[in-house]
């Protein structure tokens, strides 16, 4: 009871840390949208496509390999072995990003020329390479805080990075802004190079004096490299492939726009409407979602290590019942009230549509994040690998012979073939191992009836409140809390939410332990 409490109070951490991140990261983005457009939107996410990529070799699956060898070792009651698990971590991250921002540094002409057609964009691909060595040993730090369970060092630190990041970035705005698009993305981005920065230094900071105070063990036995690269290179592997694919299919969609028609500006508008403005509104929710499924990890590495099958499969039971009864009920608001929420948060009438379509994609999305958590815990990380490989492959193709037919349409249909197949063989491999069953009746049919009553209560809130003359983002605020409530006071109902299920949460969270994150 005591280690389910510490689960739950790091989980309660990590998301409401994640939801004031992706609230001001929501705000932000409007604040960014309103200033540079949405050309300037889809030019800058052109260059992070780029940077993702960059990225991608940087991290080279470090987070993972540090949660995991630091899990594994902690298993054995073997501080010291942490410890040096923890040094090579941070070599190979500092390897790996010096070698990622070499690479940037040498190919961004080319890159900027040949592959973004858009010279405006070379000076920030300049910046995001110096950038990427402290990015990636930020990530293995923060795996090693996921590891030992005190997350609430890491999640300090990532509020103090987005305040740096914000404050820097409106700064650069001001002075950059009237030279034009170009500069405009460049104080973007050097605002957030920055903040990565300062973000490490902390990291490394409380990562140093967290070692002193909880890892005073000492062993003589080296930690071998490989046993990190055991775990880094299948996930490494997996994501230069897929990294590589989804930037060229990234880069592919703008071309592929202009030849269904639309023009130079147009189709970065377009591009940047579903990927700087829709998605983030998709994903703000997930926070909950991401927070338990970075716990989950430690978790199923140690119960894994110790054969505790049927404890796996219990979590894995109870984990598909809560992100189902979740993301159903997120997927069902963000349908009723898409139109409004585009124009409330953005004043784009462009917005609402495209989330209206991707709303019933949510419980797909959210689900595949817990799906890889389980199998990266039991060392599934290989099928992880294959499975994002041939989503991505299956992507770029569709990329390839959609867009010139349908258009921004045809992303669309990416979007969703995209995520389907990716955790539908996921799902399949997890189940294949576990030998789990999915209840459809309790965690999916009755789910999607509760929030059809609610959502259209909502709805009918809002057009009350509308006519009353309440503001408009209080209307809808308001509305989407009496929709949700009416969603689970039918959960409820319909039995998908026992009385058992509040009373163990409820005594989980009053129970007299120690605290987390000590």
């Amino acid at each position: 009871m005591k280690k389910m409490k510490l689960f739950l109070i790091n989980a309660v951490i990590l998301t409401a840390t994640s939801l004031l991140l992706r609230t001001v990261g929501v705000s932000f983005n409007v604040y960014i949208s309103n200033k540079i457009g949405a050309s300037g939107m889809g030019l800058f996410q052109l260059i992070m496509s780029v940077h993702n990529l960059a990225l991608t070799l940087a991290l080279s699956g470090i987070g993972l390999a540090a949660t995991r060898v630091v899990a594994q070792e902690l298993a054995k009651d073997s501080p010291g072995g942490a410890k040096r698990a923890m040094s090579k971590c941070l070599l190979h991250s500092l390897l790996f990003g010096c070698l990622s921002m070499v690479l940037l540094l040498c190919t961004a002409p080319v890159i900027a020329e040949q592959w973004l057609q858009d010279p405006r964009t070379l000076k920030s691909l300049y910046i995001l390479a110096v950038s990427l060595p402290f990015t990636s040993m930020c990530a293995a730090l923060g795996g090693y805080f996921t590891a030992v369970r005190r997350v609430v060092k890491s999640a300090l630190t990532q509020i103090f990075e987005e305040f740096v990041k914000i404050t820097l970035t409106v700064f650069g705005l001001m002075l950059l802004l009237p030279a034009g698009l170009e500069y405009a993305c460049l104080a973007v981005v050097a605002g957030g190079c920055l903040a990565n920065v300062f973000s490490f230094l902390c990291s490394l900071l409380l990562y140093l004096w967290d070692r002193r105070v909880h890892l005073k063990g000492k062993t003589e036995t080296p930690y071998p490299m490989k046993k990190v690269m055991a775990i880094s290179l299948p996930v490494a592997l997996s994501s230069y492939l897929r990294s590589g694919l989804t930037t060229l299919e990234h880069l592919m969609i703008p071309t592929g726009l202009r030849k269904s028609g639309a023009t130079t500006e147009a189709a970065l508008a377009q591009y940047g409407v579903i990927q700087g403005m829709a998605l983030p509104i998709v994903f703000f929710p997930a926070a909950f979602i991401y927070a338990f499924a970075n716990l989950l990890i430690p978790e199923i590495t140690e119960r894994f290590a110790r054969g505790e099958m049927a404890r796996i499969k219990s979590a894995l039971s109870r984990v598909f019942q809560v992100v189902l009864i979740f993301s159903i009920g997120v997927g069902g608001i963000l349908f009723f009230f898409a139109g409004d929420l585009g124009k409330t948060i953005y004043g784009n009438p462009l917005v609402g549509p495209f989330l209206q379509i991707l709303a019933p994609l949510v419980p797909v999305m959210y689900l595949d994040t817990a799906v890889d958590s389980f199998l990266k815990g039991m060392n599934e990380q290989v099928a992880c690998m294959r499975y994002n490989i041939i989503d991505a492959f299956v992507s770029v193709v569709l990329v390839y012979f959609l867009l010139p037919m349908w258009g921004i349409k045809g992303y669309v249909v990416v979007i969703f073939a995209s995520e389907m197949l990716n955790t539908l063989l996921s799902a399949w491999r997890l189940i294949t191992i576990t030998q789990f069953r999915i209840q459809v009746l309790g965690w999916i049919l009755k789910p999607v009836l509760a929030i059809a009553g609610g959502g259209s209560c909502g709805k009918l809130a809002l057009l009350g409140f509308t006519a009353a003359g309440i503001a408009p983002a209080l209307g809808l605020t308001l509305s989407i809390i009496a929709g949700v409530l009416v969603y689970f006071a039918a959960l409820r109902i319909l039995h998908c939410i026992s009385k058992k299920d509040a009373v163990m949460l409820r005594s989980l969270l009053w129970r007299k332990t120690a605290r987390a994150g000590s």
